[in-house]
Order: structure tokens, then sequence, then C-alpha cells
């Protein structure tokens, strides 16, 4: 399935499946052209895929960066919407706001100084934000060309060989990228990766979401819950201070759902560091098994979307620093329209002992699971 003939003919059967599926109901989904995601970059060819599901959901995703580019779902009365930010064209993918919808890796979030060391043996990473380095450096997972190893209609598989010394990391690290669209409306993804020396590891999907529709509106009417009772304060270049806090009497209380824009504009230092929420939440009772991290409600529409994960932290990041952005159809991406739950470890983990590790060695298995869940309210 790695010729261009085969992917495009699978993702044209999959928009005429969805198509046949959708005809009895008002919806007209707005898909993205296959067409327009063909290019060659780094001497590999890029392709789109679209995944259905029985419920008629519908994921495109970009062997790019393994970036989703679209995901439709429907609200309460039934009527699909596109719920991530994304590009109509891979020129746009490849060149512009490089976070959308992307994997990210080699190490998720920030490193103090680019710096960490392992066996008594100190490395420097590229540094890509302020001192710190960023989702991966310069050139992170979200600006390469993953091989595509396999698609059935509601799942891809995705590969890639992050060689050693890349962006300054130790060892060959094999990684493994699947999506699938389950039949019961999870947008699932699973990270699998292995090394040939010891190294550091720390992937996440970088959706930027808004239930209401991308393009459609703050994100600040939605309701957030999280599975935490304490988050990671941030200094000023939003590295981790060390010791979490408790979320009681704070901004951070999400203990119970509440409105994003309750409190996002209290005069609260943690939030002016980060221009609103840009923190990683301490999930409660990790044990490395999959669990609840919390949910996304939007009143109006209807629409839910619950988080379950087996990584200790769930990064809330409410589109601070979007502006004037031009997506799909002529959208506008502006501050705070959309909204990142990444689940991965915590950030700086390499340089803080008392955080979850993030070390992977030769003969073990890295493996981090996601699923975003989509319901509507009753």
């Amino acid at each position: 399935m790695n010729s261009t003939m085969s992917l495009f003919s699978i993702s044209i059967f999959a928009t005429l499946f969805l198509s046949c599926q959708q005809k009895n109901t008002s919806s007209n989904l707005d898909l993205l052209a296959p067409e327009e995601f063909q290019a060659t970059i780094d001497g590999k060819e890029t392709q789109l895929i679209t995944l259905t599901n029985k419920n008629g959901l519908v994921m495109q995703v970009t062997n790019y960066g393994a970036k989703v580019m679209s995901l439709f779902v429907p609200d309460r009365e039934g009527n699909f919407s596109d719920i991530v930010t994304g590009f109509e064209n891979i020129e746009d993918a490849s060149t512009r706001m490089a976070y959308f919808g992307a994997s990210i890796g080699r190490y998720a979030n920030r490193v103090k100084g680019g710096k960490f060391t392992l066996d008594s043996t100190t490395y420097q990473l590229a540094v890509n934000s302020g001192p710190n380095h960023s989702h991966g450096g310069k050139k992170g997972f979200c600006a390469v060309m993953w091989d595509i190893e396999k698609t059935t209609f509601n799942s891809v598989i995705l590969s890639y060989l992050s060689r050693d010394g890349e962006e300054g990391y130790p060892g060959n690290l094999r990684v493994t990228c699947k999506y699938t669209l389950t039949n019961d409306n999870q947008f699932k993804t699973e990270f699998s990766a292995t090394t040939d020396a010891s190294t550091i590891v720390n992937l996440t999907q970088h959706s930027f979401f808004n239930l209401k529709g991308a393009g459609r509106g703050q994100i600040t009417n939605h309701l957030l819950e999280v599975n935490a009772k304490s988050y990671l304060p941030i200094d000023p270049n939003s590295i981790p201070l060390g010791e979490p806090e408790n979320v009681t009497g704070t901004p951070f209380d999400f203990i119970t759902p509440k409105l994003i824009g309750e409190k996002i504009n209290s005069e609260n230092e943690q939030l002016a560091r980060g221009k609103g929420y840009d923190h990683t939440f301490v999930l409660n009772e990790f044990d490395g098994q999959t669990h609840y991290a919390g949910k996304l409600i939007e009143p109006t529409s209807g629409r839910v979307m619950e988080v379950y994960t087996n990584e200790p932290g769930l990064h809330v990041y409410t589109g601070n620093f979007l502006s004037n952005t031009i997506g799909k159809n002529g959208q506008t991406y502006e501050f705070r329209e959309a909204i990142c739950l990444e689940t991965q470890k915590f950030p700086n983990s390499p340089n803080e002992p008392s955080f979850p590790s993030a070390r992977l060695d030769p003969g073990e298995k890295y493996y981090s699971e996601s699923i975003y869940k989509f319901g509507v309210l009753e």
C-alpha cells in the first residue's frame, strides 16, 4: 500500500464510502482534496489518507509530520463539523504553524537549556524556544516525512527512523505512530519506539480542537474538566519550577467542569507567564495504565470530548499565541480559538529526578497511548 496510486485510491474510495453513508443526512462534509497533498519532500512522496468509521466520523491525515488535518464529528443534532485546525494543501501544512495536528518528538514540551545527562554523559540538544529545547528541536517529528506502513478504512500506521545525533539526541530511535478512528467514536493514538542506545523519549499528538468547529470563535465558552489535583507551575521561560502545586483555590482548579474563560484573565502570575493556560497537570492515581485524564464540553453544539491516556501528565494549551493564521476554506484561527490537550510526560523530566522518567534503554519498548472519545450532551 505504499504506492501513490494505491493510497490515492484508498482516500478516494473512503471519501465515496463516506458520501454514501451520509447521503440521507443534512451533512455536507467539505473534505480536503487528496491531490492537494501530493508533493515530494526530502525525496519522499506526501499523501493524504482519509479514515472513516461506521458512524460517519472522518479523519484526514498526511504523512508529512504525521499530521491530522481534519476531523469531522457530529453535534447533538447529528450535524458534522470539522473540529481541528489545519491546512488545505501540503505547501501550507509544511511551511506554516508546524504543530497543527502533528506528532511531536523526540521530546514533547521543553528541556531546560536543551541539556540533559545520561550515565555521566551530557547531551546538548538544539535550542529553539528562547534558551530551551522544545517539541523536538528545529526540525522535530512534526517536520519530517513518515513512511506509510499500512492503511485500512479506519486506521493508518506510520513509521520514522530518528538517527543517532538528530537534534542532539543519542541513539537510533525507531518510532511507529498508529492513528485509529474506532467504531465507538474514539480517535486513538499509539506511539511505540525502540532504541539502540540509551536516550529520552516523550511523544504526543498535537491537535488543536474547537468543538464548535475550527475557526468558529474562542474556546473560552468550553467547559474543561481535568482529573488532576495539582499542576506544575512554570518559570518565565515555561520550565517547571519543580514541585507540583495543589489546584484548590487557584484558577487551575478544573477538578469539576468549569468554563475555560471563567478565570483565564485573572491576575495570576502563572497565567501571565503562559499568557493563559499553558501548563502541565499532574494526573491523579497514575500507574502507567490507561486512565481518565479529562473532558472538554461545548454547550452550544453539545459536543463532548473525553481524554484517556497512560501518561502521567495532561498539558493544557489554550491557543494563547494564535493570531491571524489562515487555515482551511479561508478560515482564520485567532487568539484562543483552539485548545490542545496533550498527553505526555512532564516538561524537563530528564533534569528533574522526582518526575516520571523519560528514559528509554536498548531492549525496552516505549508505548504511549492517547484516546479522544467523542459524544454529545444528553
